[in-house]
């Protein structure tokens, strides 16, 4: 007769995870777990979670790249466990990261000779980038401030109202005054002629964005610059300009080769780009590159010799991984210059077959414009019954993530729908995006008015309200309602993402 004995205790690792005990039990979010939990158990339950996430192909809000080839994908994960500062231990890394900053420089016509190595450094991100280079105009501001014996306290910076947000960040963060041009409705970019009247002698720089984030335009650089060549000879000063390339750094040299927006202006003194966006990496690259060795304050460079060499570092941050900065080279030589065209060009055509699908309903405004990021900005001709923010969220159904959002201030009533064409982004999906526009706007003409009608009504009764109280005929405008509703609609959305969170 064979025996057998029950077992109270089982070896967790007969069983599959999903039969275990491990998925019965809440994971902690606050605290660390006082046990251990079997590896196949921890990637199973995260993996799980992280399906609930948006596939990031279709996520057309972002600008950064969500697709890379296999080889490039192999050469970051056996890079991933470099620490890109340690310069000393990793040299071949630092000479491409060298070799990125002098092909881009290049790329952007500065002026160097054939053997002269460029100014520049590899950073996570333009937000970094665009941190640096404006310490570097604010210390040349101060430095030339004192040696005149002049009040060096007051800095300011001159943008258009349509600036990302890294710019209000640095003017914060290192006290700055942030000098915005207002937008106007139709004109969503900095106006150069306003931008160089408001230009005092506290200015450290005016940075121009080539390639706005609301509708992709790009900013006249050129006008910019000569402009403010003709007012810093009437003043005595030397206000610089700043490029703010972070989407078109890598898109304006390969589709758009005549524009001049770059180092041929002389008053350019330093560009950003993000490699993590055009540049064609995942997240976490950007660069900025310095015209000249005396636009980077020598003050600014630290070196630290505690790793085994002397090594000069110029960063926000100190540790950070190599695999990004293999990757920017890796596409630079493997697509060269006729590869990036041809991508560039790709994104461009596609963005028209989407323009041109969403012109055929006959039912959105384009705001977007033909030169610039290949991208596609939109709002409803008609409104009244359903917005652009109804669109966004019944889109999601369909798997694609397209933000709405207001424009800034003076233009805020204006709503805007936007889908950013990027390398992934093929005409078939291009096509199928349209034909699911289509669908929902169907769908949408079926529903009963939501709270857009409602706003209105609520916009009426409380104009009634106070003209009885006050007694006199003042009348909202139709563009005080609209301000109201989207003011209404961006708090609702914000409600709704807290509420999911």
């Amino acid at each position: 007769m064979i025996l057998s004995k029950p077992s109270f205790e089982s070896d967790d690792s007969v069983h599959s995870t999903f039969a275990s005990r491990y998925v019965r039990t809440s994971l902690p979010r606050f605290e660390m777990p006082e046990n251990s939990i079997p590896k196949e158990a921890a990637y199973q339950i995260i993996n799980d979670e992280l399906m609930l996430d948006g596939n990031p192909r279709l996520n057309l809000a972002s600008f950064v790249t969500t697709w890379m080839e296999p080889e490039c994908d192999k050469l970051m994960m056996a890079s991933i466990n470099k620490n890109y500062v340690d310069m000393d231990e990793y040299p071949v890394t630092t000479e491409l990261q060298n070799r990125c900053v002098n092909i881009i420089a290049r790329l952007f016509n500065a002026p160097l000779k054939e053997e002269e190595t460029a100014i520049g450094v590899g950073t996570v991100g333009s937000s970094e980038a665009i941190m640096l280079a404006g310490l570097a105009f604010k210390r040349n501001w101060q430095n030339k401030r004192k040696a005149e014996g002049k009040p060096y306290d007051k800095p300011n910076i001159v943008t258009g109202a349509n600036v990302q947000v890294c710019w209000e960040k640095f003017a914060n963060y290192f006290e700055v005054e942030l000098k915005e041009v207002k937008l106007s409705e139709g004109y969503y970019v900095m106006d150069p002629i306003k931008a160089v009247e408001i230009v005092d002698e506290n200015t450290i720089c005016v940075a121009a964005i080539l390639g706005s984030t609301l509708n992709g335009e790009f900013e006249d650089v050129k006008l910019l610059n000569d402009l403010l060549i003709e007012k810093n000879k009437q003043t005595g000063w030397d206000t610089p300009i700043h490029v703010d390339a972070a989407s078109g750094g890598f898109i304006a040299p390969f589709i758009y080769p005549e524009l001049e927006w770059d180092f041929r202006l002389p008053l350019v003194k330093s560009i950003n780009v993000s490699g993590h966006k055009y540049g064609l990496v995942y997240a976490g690259i950007g660069w900025v590159i310095w015209r000249t060795k005396q636009d980077l304050p020598e003050e600014l460079i630290f070196h630290i010799n505690y790793l085994g060499a002397d090594q000069p570092t110029f960063t926000l941050n100190f540790s950070k991984g190599s695999s990004q900065v293999i990757a920017q080279y890796y596409q630079l030589i493997r697509l060269g210059y006729e590869g990036y065209r041809n991508v560039m060009e790709n994104c461009r055509e596609n963005a028209i077959v989407l323009r041109k699908g969403l012109e055929k309903t006959g039912r959105f405004n384009i705001i977007s414009k033909d030169e610039g990021i290949p991208l596609v900005a939109f709002s409803l001709k008609d409104n009244s019954l359903h917005n652009e923010f109804e669109v966004s969220e019944t889109l999601r159904r369909f798997g694609w993530i397209v933000p709405a959002y207001t424009m800034p201030a003076e233009v805020q009533h204006v709503t805007v729908l936007r889908v950013v064409i990027r390398e992934d982004f093929s005409r078939t999906l291009a096509e199928r995006l349209v034909s699911d526009i289509i669908k929902v706007l169907h769908e949408l003409d079926k529903l009963p008015a939501r709270l857009n009608a409602k706003m209105v009504e609520v916009e009426e009764n409380n104009l009634m309200i106070n003209n009885n109280n006050n007694n006199n005929n003042v009348k909202k405008t139709e563009i005080e309602v609209q301000r109201a509703i989207a003011d209404f609609w961006k708090k609702y959305v914000l409600a709704r993402k807290a509420s999911a969170c």
